[in-house]
């Protein structure tokens, strides 16, 4: 079986379409299409199933993917590697949001970005978890930190950490609402406080609410900015109430600049995943910084 087949296979599995493979692989559409159809005929059933919007495996290319891409992997790290000094170095890619990325991944792992031979350069970039995990199935990330658990096997997923999530407010709000004397159930007494928050629909607060009041918040945002720091910054000046990380908040907590709410007895979690495409963490930079994070998340509170 040609390895080139495979590996044009192996990348429209993961980009879930010709068009997008093509790209990655700097071939044009057709001839994606082309090697595809002949591999197809070579193992004499169908791999793909076509449709409108890219195109989805059959059993039979979920198997052969799942078989096939850890070895392309290994080979690709070989070749990309080499044998020399001077090339054992590689360039890891990583993915996830921007918050937890900038503040705890990254110092992390830029210690082992070093100068010494046994380090890696370090590229990342932002997103959501949809397309965090788009962009890793693509190839276009080597690790990604996820607050969803993908599904399949084409991705492999491993609890990183949880983050606690708090509700806070600058002191002139805290006093206005009775801080610590919000009911633990029924909806708290705050539909008419305004709300700082990264997106129209709430999420941070609405799932907040939902575990600790057990109610639907039905206050609307006053602000709304797409970065939790850029919200901590807004309620710090007296723009609202807000549910932040903990981790990201308590250096303000701690200054009194903004102050927690309710202590509620089960405080709301959310879970980050440390996320590859299964079988690269055979490639050593991907494997050394997949353990150095767990590692480091053992010290986060």
């Amino acid at each position: 079986m040609d390895l080139a087949l495979l590996r044009t296979f192996v990348t429209v599995h993961r980009a879930g379409s010709f068009t997008r493979a093509a790209a990655l692989l700097g071939l044009s559409q057709p001839a994606v299409t082309s090697q595809i159809r002949t591999l197809e005929q070579q193992l004499g059933r169908p791999l793909f199933l076509r449709q409108a919007r890219g195109v989805t495996p059959t059993t039979i290319g979920d198997e052969l993917a799942h078989k096939a891409a850890p070895h392309l992997d290994a080979l690709v790290e070989i070749a990309e590697t080499g044998l020399d000094e001077a090339s054992s170095i590689r360039t890891l890619h990583l993915a996830g949001p921007p918050e937890f990325t900038a503040e705890r991944a990254l110092p992390a792992l830029t210690e082992l970005t070093g100068d010494d031979g046994q380090g890696f350069a370090l590229r990342a970039s932002f997103g959501n978890a949809e397309e965090t995990l788009e962009g890793l199935s693509a190839g276009h990330h080597d690790l990604a930190i996820s607050t969803a658990r993908p599904r399949g096997a084409l991705l492999t997923a491993t609890p990183l950490c949880d983050e606690e999530h708090v509700l806070v407010a600058a002191p002139r709000w805290a006093d206005r609402v009775g801080c610590g004397k919000l009911p633990h159930k029924g909806a708290p007494p705050l539909e008419n406080f305004p709300v700082v928050e990264v997106h129209e629909s709430l999420p941070f607060v609405a799932r907040y609410w939902a575990s600790v009041f057990d109610s639907r918040p039905a206050a609307s945002g006053t602000v709304i900015v797409p970065d939790l720091r850029a919200v901590l910054a807004c309620a710090t000046t007296g723009a609202g109430l807000a549910v932040l990380p903990r981790y990201l908040c308590a250096p303000a907590l701690e200054r009194g600049d903004v102050v927690e709410l309710i202590d509620p007895a089960v405080p709301p979690l959310r879970t980050y995943f440390l996320v590859v495409r299964t079988g690269t963490l055979a490639m050593p930079h991907i494997a050394r910084a997949h353990e150095w994070l767990l590692r480091a998340a053992t010290d986060w509170s």
